[in-house]
């Protein structure tokens, strides 16, 4: 285990506190003008550990098999939890737009973890690394599209609909994303699949 790797598991440990704290709000004795507020603050710090787990990983090199297999999917994992966490009301988000994060994130991840066990690291896509900049700020947008609403400004139709719009945008994003990753890694893919054929061969 290095700092890199701890910090991403931090990263993780954010997702139920975001959830908690998104539900339970007026159970920690919070008025709904501070909870945009304290939801970005919690928002802010998990994303400061994505980019510190990177930083440090660098410069101590500590750049790992693992760390590479594990930030993704902590990635994965914890921004996902986010945009399932605001299909929950006020936001509302419709939860089609939210699987397409979970099928496009989890075929990658199935992907990584059987490459790994076969011997071989998938790094992260520039389009992958992208698709998580346009998660970021889509959760970003959504809070602070939370802050009008708090205070009255904004009705809660229009907070469901202009999240939707954000976040469909950024699904579309992550699905193409997906496909790029398939396409750029489809000699690896291919050799999965053929080392599967040769093994079922031998099995018969």
């Amino acid at each position: 285990m290095s700092i890199a790797n701890y910090l991403t598991f931090i990263r993780l440990l954010m997702s139920p506190i975001f959830l908690f704290v998104y539900l339970e709000y007026e159970a920690l004795h919070l008025s709904l003008t501070a909870l945009p507020y304290v939801l970005l603050t919690l928002l802010g710090l998990a994303e400061l550990t994505d980019i510190f787990d990177g930083y440090f990983a660098r410069k101590f090199n500590q750049v790992t098999d693992l760390g590479k297999i594990l930030d993704p999917m902590a990635d994965s994992i914890y921004r996902t939890s986010l945009f399932l966490t605001f299909t929950l009301p006020p936001v509302q988000l419709p939860m089609g737009l939210i699987f397409i994060f979970l099928y496009r994130d989890a075929m990658i991840s199935t992907l990584r973890t059987i490459c790994a066990l076969k011997g071989f690291t998938l790094a992260a896509r520039p389009s992958g690394k992208l698709k998580a900049v346009l998660q970021a700020l889509t959760a970003f947008a959504i809070i602070f599209l939370f802050i009008p609403y708090s205070l009255g400004r904004l009705s809660q139709e229009t907070l469901h609909l202009t999240s939707t719009l954000i976040v469909a945008v950024t699904a579309l994003y992550s699905l193409f994303s997906g496909i790029e990753y398939m396409y750029a890694n489809r000699q690896y893919i291919k050799r999965l699949l053929l080392a599967k054929n040769e093994s079922f061969r031998l099995k018969d």
